[in-house]
């Protein structure tokens, strides 16, 4: 008589594993649907993916840098043609802001962009120097490498600051050993990306090393702003605890694409 339920109970459980694995795929969808009418307060678990794209993917990154190889390159055909290079450069820049907007995708990184390259053509343009388009970007790099400095040495890491805003979590996160290392560690990742770039970039600019200048321009922008996304990112992930690190990148995940908590 064991040996019928022995059986029964087998069947049970093969069944019990079908089940699951049949039910799989919907379970691990549920896990990522929006928050219903039942539950508002809990938003969809993001992922890792899911929080670059909502900085705006590879797509804003490479946008960013196109106006910058525009000029270098238009700079070098036309024979240093200033003003058409910089027509050039303004006019790609404002071509990719349109069709961002066209598309209704996310105009943060793009309209900071064009604002930079309308204000390093007009420098340029005002000095007859090629080299000053550059200038801009140099005098940015020196002031974003100091505030992001001081705000670590003062205990308020401007990523810690950024957080507590969009998150509607005011300064809880300074209360937090593990956040406020995190969010110092991440900080400093982005005064090395501007340190490094005015070591490199100053010495070609008093140098008059226009083409080196534009491929330091290049090359530590869009690649080195990529590296240090991830740098930091790494660093803020490895300094919290593994459920921290998930609430602290849905609360940023959601809010960056627009959605309510």
């Amino acid at each position: 008589m064991a040996e019928p339920t022995s059986r029964r109970e087998q069947v049970e459980e093969n069944l019990e594993e079908k089940l699951v694995e049949i039910l799989k795929p919907e379970v691990e969808a549920a896990a990522t649907m929006p928050p219903s009418d039942d539950q508002p307060g809990k938003p969809a678990r993001s992922t890792d993916k899911d929080f670059f794209q909502a900085l705006g993917g590879w797509g804003a990154l490479l946008d960013i840098g196109l106006p910058w190889i525009a000029f270098l390159v238009a700079y070098a055909v036309s024979d240093h043609k200033l003003q058409l290079s910089l027509i050039i450069a303004v006019g790609i820049a404002a071509v990719i802001a349109v069709v961002r907007l066209v598309r209704r995708q996310q105009l943060r990184n793009i309209i900071g962009g064009f604002i930079g390259v309308l204000i390093s053509a007009w420098v340029a343009n005002r000095t007859g120097n090629a080299k000053d388009f550059y200038v801009p970007g140099l005098l940015t790099n020196l002031g974003y490498g100091a505030l992001y400095l001081i705000t670590v040495l003062i205990r308020w890491p401007l990523f810690g600051v950024l957080y507590g805003v969009i998150t509607q979590t005011g300064t809880a996160w300074r209360r937090d050993p593990a956040m406020l290392r995190g969010f110092s560690r991440a900080t400093l990742v982005f005064v090395g990306l501007f340190a490094i770039r005015l070591i490199v970039q100053v010495p070609l600019y008093f140098t008059g090393s226009l083409n080196a200048l534009g491929i330091a321009k290049i090359g530590l922008g869009l690649p080195f702003y990529a590296l240090a996304i991830w740098l930091a990112y790494a660093v803020l992930r490895g300094s919290l605890p593994p459920a921290k690190w998930d609430e602290a990148r849905d609360h940023i995940t959601h809010l960056l694409r627009g959605n309510k908590k």
